[in-house]
């Protein structure tokens, strides 16, 4: 009887260690900006499924609004008393968090920037970082926009004498995110467009270049300020001179100055002032899916938010398995009337 019950304790033992192991999955804590719109619910189904892939535990917080620093600054402080194993973070306020950043480096416990990152954080606090490369984004729609034969077909004929325009339009030459998204359109477009003859940038000064004789010209327009009433003067530069074949609107201000100056894009459908110039867009929001819908842009790109959170997590777990990470490009989606609808597009156009 005793040899019985000796062998029976033996047994719990063992199962019941093995059941704790079994049990205990590492923890990664994921603190975004935000709940509430649909780009921070499409980086979160990213994270999630990013969870059930690596078998971790993970909390998963964002405030109300992006204006809550207070409300991320309790979270994290509340993750940081769990020991997480790695920390994701889109934060709102850098110097709010500086403290859990530094008890980050002292506890070993590897930090991944998601979306915006962490800029201005400790040396050393952040691994990597998930994000999308804007520069790479816009060079997209160039990409697209150059697909079009018959934009092909007007820079074939395009002459120093009757040169063919294209417009970029931005709310201003300052902010990261839309100067990189004019630098980088500008870029693959002049790249792609010299097959076609000489390229001159004009516009802004802080991408002219010289040319002798072009025959393609990208004019760059930045509005007087990022109000609607500036854009849409800005639009309206670009739109009214001689022989516009395209325009590319590089955020959602820059879109809305478009749409404002043409009946909410109307006037580039059939039998409009503006028909037969071809409009890439950025981001989405619903005049602008409206435009799309309706062919009235040809397209436009949008930001992938389920792969910022996706890779957010895919990059904290293997920092938390001690692997170099670096940062990484989320990508970006271009998407037309004719895919706005499927299921993996319909996830990142968000309201």
């Amino acid at each position: 009887m005793k040899k019985f019950l000796s062998l029976l304790l033996v047994l719990l033992l063992v199962l019941g260690t093995t059941a704790s192991f079994a049990e205990e999955k590492m923890l990664i804590s994921v603190i975004s900006k935000g709940e509430q719109h649909a780009f921070w619910q499409a980086v979160r189904k990213g994270a999630e499924d990013a969870k059930e892939k690596y078998g971790v535990d993970m909390f998963y917080y964002g405030p109300p609004s992006e204006a809550d620093i207070q409300l991320q600054v309790e979270a994290l402080k509340a993750e940081m008393a769990k020991n997480p194993k790695a920390l994701a973070l889109a934060a709102l306020d850098t110097a709010s968090v500086m403290t859990e950043l530094q008890e980050c480096i002292d506890k070993n416990i590897p930090v991944i920037g998601f979306d915006s990152g962490v800029p201005g954080a400790p040396e050393g606090a952040i691994k990597a970082t998930a994000s999308t490369n804007n520069q790479n984004a816009a060079g997209l729609a160039a990409e697209k926009l150059l697909e079009i034969e018959s934009l092909q077909a007007k820079l074939k004929e395009a002459t120093a004498e009757k040169p063919v325009i294209v417009g970029v339009l931005s709310q201003d030459a300052t902010s990261e995110s839309v100067t990189g998204r004019t630098t980088g359109f500008v870029n693959k477009f002049v790249e792609l467009a010299a097959a076609y003859g000489t390229v001159q940038v004009q516009g802004h000064t802080n991408w002219a270049t010289d040319a002798e004789n072009p025959a393609i010209i990208v004019h760059v327009e930045i509005g007087a300020s990022p109000k609607i009433d500036d854009m849409t003067n800005a639009a309206n530069a670009i739109l009214n001179k001689e022989n516009v074949a395209a325009l590319f609107a590089s955020n959602e201000g820059a879109v809305a100055g478009v749409l404002a100056a043409t009946a909410d894009g109307s006037e580039f459908g059939e039998g409009g002032r503006f028909n037969g110039v071809l409009v890439a867009g950025f981001d989405a929001g619903a005049p602008q899916k409206n435009a799309v819908r309706n062919g009235w842009f040809v397209g436009s790109v949008t930001q992938d938010p389920y792969m910022i959170g996706y890779l957010a997590v895919e990059l904290a777990y293997k920092a938390a398995m001690g692997e170099e990470v670096a940062d990484v490009d989320t990508g970006a989606q271009w998407y037309t009337k004719d895919n706005i609808d499927e299921p993996s597009i319909a996830l990142l156009v968000y309201d």
